[in-house]
């Protein structure tokens, strides 16, 4: 009797090990259960929303003006009105922007080089005592070698406190930073080495003469390379302008996500108006007007940056410097206006929003 009822305890317990040692498995096929259960969903959600591939710009992101909080500048301002002013050297062996394209490529070429050369002599220091008059101060595209070839241009602008970004060693087309033309027609992008040592030599040259590294930069022509957004931040610049599109600073995708756009216009630019599209010197204080006007009337809820691109051979010139005069008149009349340069809203943009 008793073996009897070992035999029995041994079957019960044998049943209570096996229940033990089934159960994990069971809990396993629930958990495999779920992990299926999820994947599948996943992939029904991949067939519903399929990945797009965009065709945009990688250098930053699409976020339409109306997805933003409104923009606020210092003291409520409205507007950040920025005069660019291009100050560039163009050697005098080498051709450059023509007003007369039919001798562009002559050497000598004294019709297009004086009218040039024309805005570092004359044109410029009407331009400077216009905006003294206004209260407004240059944002300088500067190319390097202006430092070595006219100095006091340097010494004048560092007298009124002008900000100065990089714009290249010098305005001839073998130090553009871009597609670079082959001998067979076809277009090659400039090897890193070569967009390294443009970057450095300019960088370098104007740090050791201001004192301070430059903060901001515009390439010549507003031509670049995919590597050049990445190369600035490397070099320590903050801000570039080659990409004119919008109203307010951005951000770059860099890699450490800390080069920022600043807003700088083709619109606004004598260059194309005046040698592209033919517009008279009165219509283009026009259109500096009526952009002010708008961008005004826009900034009471959310605040604008207003660039405005000059170059000194242009509307340093009598004939365009009247209607540029009666446009900065007009500017600086109104209250809520921010006269500022691109360093002071790379400055606000951080501090504010970054």
């Amino acid at each position: 009797m008793a073996a009897r009822k070992k035999k029995v305890a041994k079957k019960k317990a044998k049943k209570k090990v096996a229940k033990k040692r089934a159960a994990p498995k069971k809990t396993a096929r629930k958990k495999s259960k779920k992990k299926s259960a999820r994947k599948k969903k996943k992939a029904a959600a991949k067939k519903k929303s399929p990945r797009v591939e965009l065709t945009q710009s990688e250098h930053y992101d699409y976020v339409p003006i109306i997805d933003r909080a409104p923009f606020k500048l210092p003291n409520g301002a409205r507007v950040a009105v920025m005069p660019y002013i291009n100050i560039e050297h163009f050697p005098a062996a080498i051709p450059g922007t023509p007003l007369v394209p039919g001798t562009a490529g002559f050497s000598p070429d004294p019709l297009n080089y004086g009218w040039r050369d024309y805005g570092n002599r004359v044109g410029l220091w009407r331009m400077m005592d216009l905006m003294d008059d206004c209260g407004m101060r240059g944002t300088v595209c500067l190319n390097g070698e202006i430092i070595r070839e006219y100095p006091r241009i340097i010494e004048e602008g560092e007298k009124r406190n002008w900000a100065w970004i990089g714009h290249g060693v010098n305005n001839a087309p073998a130090n553009f930073i871009g597609n670079v033309r082959q001998p067979d027609g076809s277009l090659q992008e400039l090897s890193e080495k070569k967009e390294r040592s443009i970057l450095e030599a300019t960088l370098k040259g104007m740090e050791k003469a201001l004192g301070r590294k430059t903060k901001g930069w515009l390439s010549p022509f507003l031509t670049h390379t995919n590597n050049t957004p990445r190369l600035l931040e490397e070099y320590g610049v903050e801000y570039l302008c080659d990409y004119t599109a919008d109203d307010h600073p951005f951000r770059f995708n860099t890699p450490k996500n800390d080069l920022i756009s600043v807003p700088y216009t083709v619109e606004l630019n004598d260059i194309p108006a005046f040698l592209n599209l033919g517009v008279s010197s009165e219509a283009f204080g026009d259109m500096i007007i009526d952009q002010f006007d708008v961008l005004y009337d826009e900034g009471e809820t959310n605040a604008r940056c207003m660039p405005i691109c000059l170059h000194t051979f242009h509307v340093g010139q009598p004939n365009k410097f009247k209607h540029l005069a009666r446009a900065f008149e007009y500017i600086a009349s109104h209250k809520d206006v921010w006269l500022t340069t691109g360093d002071e809203v790379n400055d606000w943009y951080r501090k504010k929003y970054m």
